[in-house]
C-alpha cells in the first residue's frame, strides 16, 4: 500500500520506461486519489467517465461530497491505493481495478473503509484517456443510488463545578425559554413592548425573530430566557397573552454574582475560537467556557462528544453504521472554595469595588476569591443584549473586571513582612525603642521628600516594634528598611514569594517589591518599608504571606482543587518560631489594644489578629487628592482555620471602611 505522493513517482517512472505510448490507467488513479485527498472535488469530476458524468452533474457531485464531509465533521482525510508491482499493459476493452483504502476522523471517531476504483478506456478528440467509472459506493463502500449519509452528534454532559462541601457552583440545570406563538397574540404591539422591557430586549429584535422564514402562525418562536427560579419575571410574562415557556437544559450558576469571577460562564463558541479549536472536535453549535474556571478547566469539564455516522436509504431506514462512539461526560471538579465563605465576603463588600481572598493558613486551601462589584453569569447564559453588555462594560466599579487577579499597593499591611525580615536579620530588637522626633522624617539628599506618620502614631517619640505595629508607624518601618539595606531586603523578600509566580492553579499576577532589579534611591527604599513605593501584591498573595506567622515559620502553598495535596509548603522556615509568635502577639494587639488601628468596631466575641493598611496612589508628591485604597487582613487566632484579606478601592476613611467588613465576615461565619 502506497501513499499518493509515492504512487505518483512510481507511475511517472513506469510511464518513462514503458514501451507503449498508450495512456496509463494508473496515472488517472493517481490523479483522482490525490485530488480526493486534497478535497478538490472539481478535479475529481474531470477524471470521471462520460457515463458517470451523465448520471451526476459536476455541481451535484461537488455539493454531495462537500455536504457529506461537512455534515460528519470530516478531517484528516487519508487515501492510499494498491500500486501494481510490475508494469501492466491493458487493452481498450479492459476495466482495470485498483484497491484503495480511505480513513478520516469524524464526529463519531475514526471512519475507515476499503473499495475498488474501476477504470474504462475512452477515446477523445485530442487524446485518449482512462476514466474513473464512478458510482455512490466510491463515497462510502455500501452506498447505492438514492442512499444518504446521516450524522448524529451525541453531546457529552459538561462536568459540574462544586465547592468544598459538594454544593454546586456551576451545574447543569434548566432555564425557562420564553417564546411567542403568533396566532395567540392579542394587542400585539403592547405585548412585544412589555416583553421587551421584562427581558431587556428591543422590540426590533423580537420582530426579527417573528419575521424568520420558518415561522408559522402556530410556531413557538423563542425570543429570550429567564432563570427557572425567577418567579417574579415568570409571573409577569405569563400575564402577556401569546407568550409561552419551554423548559430547556442549561448551565446554571446558583451563587450568581458572588462567584462570577472565580467560576466564570459558558457562552456560544465564537468564530475565532472555532477556527482555533475545530481540530478538537468543537462545532459551531457548541458552548465553551469563556472566563474563569469555566475557561481554565474547559478540557476537564467539556468531556468528549460521541456520534454516529450511518448510511440510510430513501426512506431513512438505517442500512449500515459507518462509525460510532459513545459520549464521555466531562469531569466534575471539586474546589477548596467554600460557598458560604465566598458569599459572606461578597455580601459584606456590599458592591464596593475591591478584592478579597480567604484561605486556611495551615492547609493552604483557598476558601474564597472575591471581586466586587460583579455581574450575574446567568445573564450571559440566558442571552444578553448588546445594550446590557455595554452597560456592564461602562458601569462604575467595573463589574466585568476580575480584581482578585490583580496587584495593588498593600500599604501598611506590608509592615509585618518588613518586621519579620528585620527580626530575622537582627535589624530589629523588639525590646528596643526607636527615637522618632515629630511627625515627619527626612535625610540629607532627599530634597523635599519626607516620610510622614499617621496621626495615631504621632503620640510617642519612643517607639518599639509593638508600638509601631499597633499604631502603624510609617517612620519606624522606613528607618528599619534603611537599616536592612535594599539588596539584603530583596533577597529576604524572596522567602515570602516575591520575584516569582504564585504557585496556584488560577493565574494571579506576580507580586513585586520594585519595578527593576535594585532600588534606585533611598526614598524608594524607605517607602517600601511601609508598603508604598513600587510594592504590588494581590489579596491572595498577601494572605499567603501571613501564613508563616501561624505555621511557626512556613510559607504555605495555596490550593484551589480538592484533589490537590493540602498542607504543601511553598517556602520552608521563612521565619523562626520565635519571630512568628512575637508577630502574632503584636498583631493581636492591633485588634485588641485601644490604640490599635483595627480596634474599632469592638466585637468581643472575636479572637482576631491582623493588620490594617491605607495605600495612597499618588502620582506626585503634591498630589493631595490622590485615591486611597483601604486594607485589612485578619485571622482567627483560636481556630486558625481562616485568614481573610480585603481591599476596598477609593475609600474616604482609609482602612476604617474595611475593618468592620472583615470583622463581620468572621462574625457571620461563627
Amino acid at each position: 500500500m502506497k501513499k499518493l505522493r509515492n504512487g505518483f513517482l512510481i507511475s511517472s517512472f513506469l510511464l518513462l520506461i514503458g514501451c507503449s505510448d498508450k495512456p496509463s490507467p494508473e496515472t488517472t488513479v493517481e490523479d483522482y486519489m490525490e485530488a480526493w485527498e486534497n478535497e478538490e472535488f472539481g478535479e475529481m469530476y474531470d477524471l470521471l467517465s462520460e457515463e458517470s458524468k451523465d448520471s451526476i452533474s459536476q455541481e451535484e457531485f461537488e455539493e454531495r461530497y462537500s455536504t457529506i464531509y461537512e455534515g460528519i465533521n470530516m478531517n484528516n482525510l487519508s487515501i492510499t491505493y494498491e500500486a501494481p508491482e510490475e508494469e501492466q499493459d491493458f487493452n481498450e476493452e479492459d476495466t482495470p481495478a485498483y484497491d484503495y483504502d480511505v480513513s478520516m476522523e469524524t464526529l463519531a471517531g475514526a471512519l475507515e473503509f476499503s473499495h475498488q476504483a474501476e477504470l474504462v478506456y475512452e477515446e477523445g478528440d485530442e487524446e485518449d484517456t482512462w476514466a474513473v467509472d464512478w458510482n455512490p459506493s466510491m463515497i462510502f463502500a455500501g452506498m447505492e443510488e438514492g442512499d444518504k449519509v446521516n450524522a448524529q452528534s451525541i453531546p457529552a454532559e459538561r462536568g459540574e463545578i462544586l465547592d468544598a462541601n459538594g454544593d454546586p457552583l456551576a451545574e447543569n440545570g434548566v432555564i425557562q425559554q420564553v417564546g411567542i406563538v403568533p396566532e395567540r397574540l392579542e394587542d400585539e404591539e403592547k405585548v412585544k413592548e412589555d416583553l421587551a422591557d421584562i427581558l431587556d430586549l428591543s422590540v426590533e429584535y423580537i420582530d426579527s425573530q417573528l419575521d424568520q422564514s420558518w415561522v408559522q402562525s402556530s410556531s413557538f418562536v423563542p425570543v429570550g430566557a429567564v432563570s427557572d427560579n425567577d418567579e417574579e419575571r415568570i409571573e409577569e410574562i405569563r400575564e402577556l397573552t401569546g407568550t409561552q415557556f419551554q423548559e430547556t437544559n442549561s448551565r446554571v450558576y446558583p451563587a450568581e454574582e458572588a462567584t462570577a469571577h472565580i467560576i466564570g460562564y459558558v457562552d456560544d463558541i465564537t468564530g475565532e475560537q472555532l477556527e482555533e479549536m475545530s481540530d478538537d472536535g468543537y462545532t459551531a453549535s457548541d458552548q465553551i467556557g469563556q472566563t474563569g474556571l469555566e475557561s481554565l478547566l474547559e478540557e476537564d469539564l467539556r468531556g468528549q462528544a460521541g456520534g454516529k455516522v450511518t448510511i440510510v436509504d430513501e426512506d431513512d431506514n438505517e442500512k449500515e453504521v459507518l462509525a460510532e462512539n459513545e459520549a464521555t461526560d466531562g469531569e466534575d471538579v471539586e474546589l477548596t472554595i467554600d460557598k458560604k465563605v465566598q458569599e459572606t465576603i461578597y455580601d459584606n463588600m456590599e458592591g464596593e469595588p475591591g478584592s478579597s481572598s480567604a484561605l486556611d493558613p495551615v492547609t493552604g486551601e483557598v476558601k474564597a476569591l472575591v471581586s466586587s462589584p460583579a455581574y450575574d453569569p446567568n445573564e450571559f447564559v440566558l442571552g444578553m443584549s448588546s445594550e446590557r453588555r455595554t452597560e456592564l462594560q461602562e458601569q462604575e466599579g467595573s463589574p466585568l473586571s476580575n480584581k482578585f487577579r490583580s496587584n495593588y499597593s498593600p500599604g501598611s499591611t506590608f509592615k509585618p513582612i518588613t518586621a519579620a525580615i528585620g527580626l530575622e536579620t537582627n535589624n530589629i530588637d523588639p525590646n528596643e525603642d526607636m527615637t522618632i522626633d515629630g511627625k515627619s522624617y527626612t535625610k540629607d539628599g532627599w530634597g523635599d521628600y519626607s516620610v510622614t506618620r499617621v496621626d495615631g502614631a504621632n503620640v510617642d517619640n519612643n517607639v518599639n516594634l509593638r508600638d509601631a505595629l499597633v499604631r502603624s508607624d510609617n517612620i519606624y518601618f522606613a528607618r528599619t528598611i534603611l537599616d536592612i539595606g535594599g539588596e539584603n531586603f530583596l533577597e529576604e523578600a524572596e522567602e515570602f514569594g516575591f520575584s516569582e509566580d504564585l504557585p496556584f492553579s488560577y493565574p494571579i499576577a506576580a507580586s513585586q517589591i520594585i519595578n527593576g532589579e535594585e532600588f534606585d534611591s533611598e526614598p524608594l527604599l524607605a517607602d517600601t518599608g511601609y508598603g508604598q513605593g513600587q510594592v504590588q501584591m494581590s489579596s491572595l498573595h498577601l494572605a499567603v504571606s501571613y501564613t508563616p506567622f501561624i505555621t511557626n515559620g512556613d510559607l504555605m502553598q495555596p490550593t484551589l482543587r480538592s484533589d490537590e495535596e493540602t498542607g504543601q509548603v511553598w517556602k520552608e522556615n521563612v521565619i523562626s518560631e520565635e519571630t512568628a509568635s512575637l508577630l502574632t502577639e503584636n498583631l493581636q494587639a492591633v485588634v485588641d489594644d485601644s490604640e490599635g488601628s483595627a480596634y474599632e468596631p469592638q466585637m468581643n466575641d472575636l479572637n482576631l489578629a491582623g493588620k490594617t493598611g491605607t495605600a495612597e496612589l499618588k502620582q506626585s508628591l503634591d498630589d493631595e487628592d490622590a485615591q486611597e485604597n483601604g486594607w485589612f487582613i485578619a485571622w482567627d487566632t483560636e481556630s486558625e482555620d481562616l485568614i481573610v484579606s480585603m481591599m476596598i478601592e477609593d475609600v474616604e476613611d482609609g482602612s476604617g471602611e474595611v475593618v468592620p467588613r472583615v470583622k463581620n465576615v468572621f462574625s457571620d461565619l461563627d
